[in-house]
């Protein structure tokens, strides 16, 4: 797996469970050294999480973390399921052509392998990751609609937005596992609806997949509230 991949995957990880602070810089030589990384891989990750507003450039050139809250999060995932879940009905009325039948079968089959390991590693979960992103531009770019493809790109450069950016992380905690799991079966479905053509089912799916990012988002949330009390990348609001 690219080495800038699982990178960006460590640092998403790191900026989630709240371990810099809101305004704190990243300095690249820091990050290489605590990856075990060059900075070239870490150069380029950052570039990644600016597009999608984790952190952002000060005056210097150097970068910050983000302060953003639970609530622009949410929102911005709940935003995706429903412009998915337009997009796979799409593809579900359009009917599914074979080129397209076979890319989502290979995604699922990689899936499949991935996740048959007992234990996942960084690596495991980048690769997740590249499958997970391209099994749904596949389904957005099968919709034919140029303005729904656009209005997914630009509330992907919302904080965590991206289909892949809130998958469960290297944890010793199985449920993180089964959720992984669980998604994978829900694209399993998907696929079969779009091949049927039943296009409220194929929506349906689509929106409720995206529960499994909210669901990974609040546990973040909980594992940081039992933290010793830090700045946190991410601010808990209440009644938010």
């Amino acid at each position: 797996m690219n080495l800038q991949e699982t990178v960006l995957m460590q640092l998403r990880d790191l900026i989630l469970r709240g371990e810099f602070a809101p305004g704190q810089r990243l300095a690249e030589q820091q990050l290489a050294e605590r990856l075990g990384a060059s900075r070239t891989p870490v150069r380029a990750a950052l570039v990644t999480l600016e597009q999608e507003c984790l952190v952002q450039v000060n005056e210097t050139g150097g970068y910050l973390v983000r302060q953003f809250t639970p609530r622009e999060v949410a929102d911005a995932i709940a935003v995706r399921g429903h412009l998915e879940g337009m997009a796979a009905r799409l593809v579900a009325e359009h009917g599914v052509s074979r080129q397209l039948q076979m890319d989502l079968q290979a995604c699922l089959e990689e899936g499949d392998h991935l996740l048959g390991a007992d234990v996942l590693t960084y690596e495991s979960y980048a690769g997740y990751a590249a499958m997970n992103d391209r099994f749904h531009s596949l389904v957005l770019q099968a919709s034919g609609n140029s303005a729904l493809c656009r209005a997914v790109s630009l509330n992907d450069k919302l904080p965590f937005a991206p289909a892949s950016a809130t998958l469960p992380m290297q944890s010793n905690q199985t449920h993180d596992h089964e959720w992984m799991r669980y998604a994978h079966r829900q694209h399993h479905m998907l696929f079969d609806a779009l091949k049927r053509g039943e296009g409220a089912r194929a929506q349906a799916l689509a929106i409720e997949h995206t529960e499994v990012a909210q669901m990974n988002m609040r546990q973040a949330l909980e594992q940081r509230e039992g933290r010793s009390e830090q700045l946190p990348a991410l601010r808990l609001v209440v009644g938010r």
